[in-house]
């Protein structure tokens, strides 16, 4: 199986200057933890994660309704080809202690991958190992 058969392609997206507040509601809306931050509406430059909004604006007593998404999101951001096996993303999360990629085809979003979509269908000793290898510190 590759990426595109497991991934979320219906994605969700906040600008970098929307209000963490904003950001917040449509994760919650959506029941997602992670928003992909576009630049002039197709330009990929970062992803907020509900980490990020914990860590770097609830935690620093920020004030969520002028706070802007691209003072606290995650600019560097790490992305997958559709066409690429479910190994090589696994691979890829584990590498860099992340739950989600961005999957990108041409330069331009066309999903999220996280490691519960794999986790769906591949066995729980490789999704277990991927998950130990991003929880480490």
């Amino acid at each position: 199986m590759i990426v595109k058969d497991v991934m979320s392609s219906h994605v969700a997206t906040v600008n970098e200057q929307d209000t963490v507040s904003n950001a917040a509601e449509i994760m919650c809306r959506h029941d997602i933890g992670v928003l992909p931050v576009m630049k002039n509406g197709n330009k990929l430059v970062g992803m907020l994660t509900d980490r990020d909004i914990v860590l770097r604006c609830v935690a620093d007593k920020r004030d969520q309704e002028n706070c802007k998404v691209g003072e606290i999101m995650t600019s560097t951001t790490l992305s997958i080809d559709p066409n690429k096996s479910l190994a090589e993303a696994l691979q890829m999360m584990s590498n860099h202690q992340v739950k989600r990629l961005a999957v990108t085809e041409n330069g331009k979003l066309s999903g999220i991958v996280s490691l519960s979509d794999i986790a769906r269908i591949r066995s729980g000793a490789e999704t277990a190992k991927a998950l130990c290898e991003i929880s480490m510190p």
